[in-house]
């Protein structure tokens, strides 16, 4: 998983050279990041192209003509779908602060505004920012990042979990068979059947986040994983077949070509959930937490049709193969079984 969508160190600075206010040196410095001022404009749309920084700053006071410079940047910066979600913060004298909007910023600043409130909408500013960007486009779902902070959260407090890693089988011939517009309704079907599912049963103590694809994770209370699970197999079994035609719902499968272009029989979509929970073993870093439902869930799509799998392993010195091995009742808990 990606931790970020920025350089978290890099700030860009257009400025042409003036007195940097106050609040901004202040803040750079204790934010940390290494600030890369310029008065070059085409210099600021190229790094933002190639490095992604943070956030990128633009002094727009000064004369009308560098004021017009700026304003030109910001909108051709937030004009390019790969720099636009790049966050902008324009400086402008009062008189321009409409049309700094208009511009595209993402937020403005007036010369004479005071250092707090500066300060507070640059905050304000990379807050909604780092929003936007952590939820996936189809879904608005948290993204990696929320989901890695997550799993983050839960493994420090100590609190008893389980995460859940959701992956749909045959998914890739359905979508070669009805098209990306009805995979991505599969999809957001999918997304919504778990975050109705996790937030109605579980509250706020259930968080659910959108991997990318068909690969979906959510974490829950240990002691819902039997109920949750449940009833995401449930609903799933349910609704997943009426987004077929009539004739491949009822026979219960369509001629797809495999790799090689022969025809062979592609069952409809079933569901697998490989589970973990830090009931019998002590994670330490969100990365064993997502590494191991990884496993769990390449182990749940072995088995015939919706599962959900819970590995039942402690701590112990084992290869992933042998532990798989080791025998199915203590590895796994099937639909309908315990989570203790």
């Amino acid at each position: 998983m990606t931790t970020s969508a920025f350089n978290e160190s890099m700030a860009v600075h257009l400025t042409d050279g003036q007195d940097e206010p106050a609040w901004a040196t202040a803040w750079f410095a204790a934010a940390g990041l290494d600030r890369q001022s310029t008065a070059d404009a085409e210099s600021v749309c190229a790094r933002a192209l190639k490095a992604r920084p943070r956030l990128i700053l633009i002094d727009g006071r000064g004369d009308a003509a560098w004021c017009e410079t700026a304003l030109r940047t910001c909108r051709r910066l937030k004009r390019d779908s790969f720099t636009g979600v790049v966050p902008v913060l324009v400086i402008v004298d009062p008189a321009r602060f409409a049309e700094a909007f208009e511009s595209g910023a993402d937020e403005v600043v007036r010369a004479d505004v005071s250092d707090v409130e500066a300060t507070a909408r640059l905050s304000a500013m990379l807050g909604r920012s780092d929003r936007d960007t952590d939820v996936h486009p189809s879904t608005r779902l948290p993204g990696t990042r929320k989901i890695e902070m997550e799993l983050a959260r839960r493994v420090a407090s100590g609190e008893k979990f389980a995460a859940c890693y959701a992956d749909l089988d045959h998914f890739k011939e359905f979508n070669d068979r009805y098209g990306y517009h009805h995979g991505d309704q599969v999809i957001r079907l999918l997304a919504r059947i778990l975050h109705d599912i996790v937030k109605g049963l579980c509250g706020e103590e259930g968080f659910v986040g959108h991997i990318g694809g068909d690969d979906f994770l959510y974490a829950i209370p240990l002691a819902a994983v039997p109920r949750v699970c449940d009833e995401v197999i449930r609903v799933f079994d349910e609704l997943m077949p009426w987004q077929y035609s009539e004739q491949d719902r009822r026979v219960g499968y369509f001629f797809g070509k495999d790799r090689r272009g022969q025809l062979h029989r592609v069952p409809l979509m079933t569901l697998s959930v490989g589970v973990v929970t830090n009931q019998r073993r002590n994670f330490t870093r969100a990365i064993e937490v997502s590494e191991l439902a990884t496993e769990m869930k390449s182990y749940a799509k072995t088995l015939q049709g919706s599962v959900w799998a819970v590995d039942r392993r402690k701590d112990e010195p084992l290869t992933a193969v042998a532990s798989l091995d080791a025998g199915r009742d203590r590895l796994v808990q099937r639909a309908a079984g315990e989570a203790s």
